[in-house]
């Protein structure tokens, strides 16, 4: 897990990235941090071949694109780069509103000139994406898809074994959100059985085994790489199997309650009559003025 920190500039973050991969030791798989590549790698054949030959020396690269393309489309994508250059890509499908892009751009597009609002939307993905380093394969899902539990679900039961998560959260530096952040990656891999691993850019490198528990933290100031071993899981949780099964019998059952109690005040009560003489409970008018009850009490 490869974590550079800040950089200004897109060749300073691809430099960084590629210094700190140099010096690691041979792996089955590098990931880098969320925009690690500033660069459109379609039209960069001399970045790939810097990639590749890292990928030779110290494994297949999982790095992370966020740069326009040839039509000025703009998209986050994670891409596998082996011996021989790309061998696949994943791009980001659930966008951070306002940070990715503005819902409804042409009523609040305004918002862009007042704070840091995406200038340009990104362009979405259609659909998860499995790719294979060595014997193992993973589903890559990138930064604010780590939310989602749908899309871990949903690469597991495409046959992932390891959940792998790249990530940048320098918006939030300094705060409590980047441990927030990483720490859902314990939540993903206890859901679905499978350990899950996190490389950031800035914020917090994580890693998990298929239970949840701590592997690797590799908090926000700190520069340079992590290395981790997980185990690649087999076999498949309830969660896998069934989905939000609990939140939805949660649900049923506090409106199944709610609707009990609801029906429990509507029940019809039993009215009680005043009884006794009329002059008791109501004024009568004798010799053409107006006389209440004598006594308050009775009349009531």
């Amino acid at each position: 897990l490869v974590q550079p920190g800040v950089m200004v500039g897109a060749d300073t973050r691809f430099d960084a990235g590629e210094r700190i991969t140099a010096v690691l030791p041979k792996v089955d798989l590098v990931v880098w941090g969320e925009s690690s590549v500033g660069f459109d790698l379609r039209r960069r054949p001399d970045l790939v071949a810097r990639l590749a030959a890292l990928a030779r020396a110290h494994g297949p690269l999982l790095v992370n694109e966020d740069a326009r393309d040839a039509g000025g489309r703009i998209s986050k994508s994670a891409v596998l780069i082996g011996p021989d250059g790309e061998r696949a890509r994943y791009v980001k499908n659930r966008l951070v509103p306002f940070g990715e892009y503005i819902p409804l751009r042409t009523t609040l597009g305004w918002l862009t000139h007042i704070s840091k609002a995406a200038k340009q939307d990104r362009v979405p993905g259609t659909g998860v994406v499995m790719m294979h380093a060595g014997l193992v394969s993973f589903g890559p899902l990138i930064c604010f898809e780590s939310t989602f539990p749908d899309l871990a679900r949903t690469v597991v039961n495409r046959g992932a074994r390891v959940l792998v998560y790249e990530s940048a959260t320098s918006t939030f530096q300094n705060s409590w959100a980047p441990p927030q952040h990483a720490s859902l990656g314990a939540v993903r891999a206890a859901e679905t059985g499978r350990p899950a691993v996190q490389a950031a850019l800035t914020g917090v490198s994580a890693a998990f085994d298929e239970r949840g528990r701590r592997i690797a933290w590799m908090d926000t100031p700190r520069r340079g790489s992590v290395v981790v071993e997980v185990t690649p899981a087999h076999g498949r949780t309830p969660y896998d199997r069934h989905g939000d099964y609990v939140p939805w019998l949660a649900l049923v059952i506090v409106a199944g309650a709610g609707l009990r109690a609801w029906r429990g005040t509507r029940k019809p009560g039993v009215v009680q009559g005043v009884r006794g003489n009329t002059h008791n409970s109501c004024s009568v008018r004798r010799n053409g003025m107006r006389s209440g009850a004598s006594d308050e009490h009775e009349a009531q």
